[in-house]
């Protein structure tokens, strides 16, 4: 007999397998988006509030991540695992449907013509979403959504511009998650459990780093890599350490001059 640990990991196989089926596309699309801004000084920045926060940094600060991408992680969004009285879900919650917040955090910054988004949220309607989405095209930047396409699909918009992330996003990558994330069914249960958003969105992620990575090597711009931390004490890796930091540093000049 199946236990319910096995048969969740066999239906989360089979939606991380339809990222592959599916997504190839609009990943070498999103890709070279990312390439060609990096290639040119610019920046990708990564933007999602709750657990698709953990899809940004995913991306960087990671083993293997290079310059050019940077987790736009707003913590009052993000930082929630109290889950009651400071520092809990409720203000997060609010905070995201709260319409003029995005609009402040882009305030923080002096975006570049090169500069780009990447914005992770499975509903793809949350106020702060598209905001931040909204934000970024009035800036002449290129969005790119990661979002489950049933779930928004099947959603009503929640801004009161009556648009969804998938709207405003240039290229839209579907993590596969079925409308409200979790798979698993379980007799006497009303609820379901077993959400696999975060599985999909981590392979859409690597993926997609891998890919933009191959192409600014195509492009003749070789990234800088952040080396494993468990290499540190190899000379050679304490070296590509410091490198790393230092390019990093200077990437972000131009969103403070």
């Amino acid at each position: 007999m199946m236990n319910a640990a096995n048969e969740y990991h066999t239906r989360a196989m089979e939606f991380l397998s339809r990222i592959g089926e599916t997504q190839n596309e609009a990943i070498a699309e999103a890709a070279e988006i990312c390439a060609e801004r990096i290639a040119r000084g610019g920046l990708v920045f990564l933007f999602g509030n709750g657990h698709s926060r953990m899809m940004c940094e995913e991306m960087t600060p990671r083993q293997g991540c290079f310059v050019g991408f940077v987790a736009l992680v707003e913590l009052a969004l993000s930082n929630h695992a109290s889950i009651v009285g400071t520092n809990g879900l409720r203000a997060p919650l609010y905070l995201e449907k709260y319409e003029g917040y995005a609009e402040e955090i882009l305030k923080g910054f002096k975006f570049g013509p090169d500069d780009a988004f990447i914005i992770i949220s499975t509903s793809g309607i949350r106020p702060v979403i598209v905001e931040m989405a909204l934000g970024a095209k009035r800036r002449g930047l290129p969005v790119i959504a990661v979002v489950s396409s049933q779930h928004c699909s099947n959603s009503s918009p929640n801004h009161s511009s009556g648009k969804k992330l998938t709207d405003v996003a240039d290229v839209v990558l579907d993590n596969c998650a079925p409308a409200g994330d979790c798979i698993l069914e379980l007799d006497g249960l009303e609820w379901r459990t077993g959400p696999v958003s975060t599985l999909t969105g981590a392979m859409l992620i690597n993926m997609l780093r891998c890919e933009v990575a191959a192409r600014l090597l195509e492009k003749g711009k070789k990234p800088v890599i952040l080396p494993s931390h468990q290499f540190i004490g190899n000379t050679s890796a304490e070296e590509q350490l410091e490198a790393f930091y230092e390019a990093y540093r200077t990437s972000l000049r131009h969103l403070y001059e």
